[in-house]
């Protein structure tokens, strides 16, 4: 669902007054992933998206959040109410980590963020103020603006306020690591982990929830092998794969050096970059095709390109 945004919030029709409607532009958070999906063209202006928290509502698990917000002050936000949000804090901005896309290594447990974020606020190419989605849409039809948004490296639009979904804070959340231990065996004994990380010796798994729940989900791993407290993850390399889940039981077979996997989710943090893949002329034309629906004049984020990553 897409709609004119009619408000009376001047934090947000001064912002689209900023952007404008014409002339590239580009928003800067963090620049944490700057680079990504390529160069911004020169001559581009750079403008910071609106920020603060707006509203938060515990009880119904949603936050409004404006997108120059960084994600550290969202989470000691939520934190003070015992919840948490599906973005990764790696030092960026909340519209940051929605343009890039990113899930937490903690996926599994805290959810994913393309399933997090409800409702976008955003300018578009033509300098107009645009909501899509909504905390509570029903027979929704056309775009799933959110969801589109989500990874689009701001090139369909600039993000400027969202409404994400929330989740408690586990009691616990405590990493465990056991060498040896076949991680694809952990999916069939615990349920829910936060996560399971392998890199090839050790695996690591992160188990939430009541005292008594995590002591039974760690006496059911006993079975598999001896689960040690670890202090939390491992490093993880600093160039990230994407794979079929399926892919990552012969993970020898790619050229990746020192890798990190994610099981379940098909994540791989490798020491190596992944060598680019061909796109599908299917998936360059409908890409294609949302960035002219979007963006016809192809001011947004000059020179990046989000299905090239």
């Amino acid at each position: 669902m897409t709609a004119p945004l009619l408000t009376s919030d001047k934090v947000l029709t001064e912002f689209a007054v900023e952007v404008g409607e014409s002339g590239p532009i580009a928003i800067e958070g963090g620049r944490t992933r700057w680079t990504r999906g390529g160069t911004l063209a020169k001559g581009t202006r750079v403008l910071k998206a609106p920020s603060g928290v707006v509203d938060f509502q515990p009880d119904e698990m949603i936050v409004i959040v404006r997108a120059g917000t960084t994600v550290s002050e969202l989470d000691e936000a939520l934190a003070a109410q015992g919840q948490r949000s599906a973005l990764p804090n790696r030092g960026g901005t909340v519209g940051g980590a929605l343009a890039v896309g990113e899930n937490d290594v903690a996926v599994l447990g805290k959810g994913m963020v393309r399933t997090s974020l409800l409702e976008v606020r955003y300018v578009s190419g033509e300098g107009k103020l645009i909501r899509g989605g909504g905390p509570t849409v029903k027979n929704v039809t056309g775009f799933d603006i959110p969801r589109i948004m989500v990874g689009s490296l701001g090139t369909l639009g600039c993000i400027a306020e969202v409404i994400l979904r929330t989740n408690p804070i586990p009691a616990v959340s405590q990493w465990y690591e056991a060498s040896g231990v076949d991680p694809f065996d952990i999916r069939d004994v615990i349920l829910r982990p936060g996560a399971i990380l392998w890199n090839g010796s050790t695996t690591y798994v992160l188990l939430e929830g009541h005292a008594v729940d995590v002591a039974d989900q760690l006496h059911d791993l006993s079975h598999l092998g001896r689960f040690l407290e670890s202090e939390g993850p491992p490093e993880l390399p600093q160039h990230r794969w994407s794979l079929a889940p399926s892919d990552l039981r012969t993970l020898n077979r790619f050229d990746m050096g020192l890798f990190v996997a994610s099981i379940g989710v098909g994540v791989v943090y490798a020491e190596k970059p992944q060598p680019r893949r061909d796109v599908s002329d299917a998936v360059r034309q409908v890409s294609e095709r949302l960035k002219t629906n979007f963006d016809p004049t192809a001011r947004l984020n000059p020179g990046r390109c989000a299905w090239r990553v």
